[in-house]
């Protein structure tokens, strides 16, 4: 399985909501997720989707710039995370700023 990068989400958008644009797409996306702030719960206007691997070129030809709920989506393969898990690192650890 890879990720596609779902990008220009709108931000009513729900995991449903995209699992079933993307099969009206004619991709077969196993899983989507939305990401939403820790602390708001809101999204945050990006997701992920998965799908075989040999769909993913087809993925992203048939998907990107299409139209969802109002909005051109950007659909490209995922990067793989930084090794720092995407985190910052504990604040003792940051350079200071001047």
């Amino acid at each position: 399985m890879k990720r596609l990068y779902v990008g220009n989400l709108p931000y009513r958008a729900t995991e449903p909501d995209l699992l079933a644009w993307f099969q009206q797409q004619g991709v077969n996306a196993s899983n989507t997720t939305v990401m939403r702030d820790r602390f708001s719960n809101e999204s945050r206007g990006f997701g992920f989707a998965e799908v075989e691997d040999s769909d993913v070129e087809h993925a992203v030809s048939a998907c990107n710039g299409k139209q969802f709920m109002g909005r051109a989506l950007v659909i490209n393969e995922a990067r793989p995370m930084e090794k720092s898990g995407g985190r910052r690192p504990p604040r003792e650890n940051r350079e200071e700023r001047g």
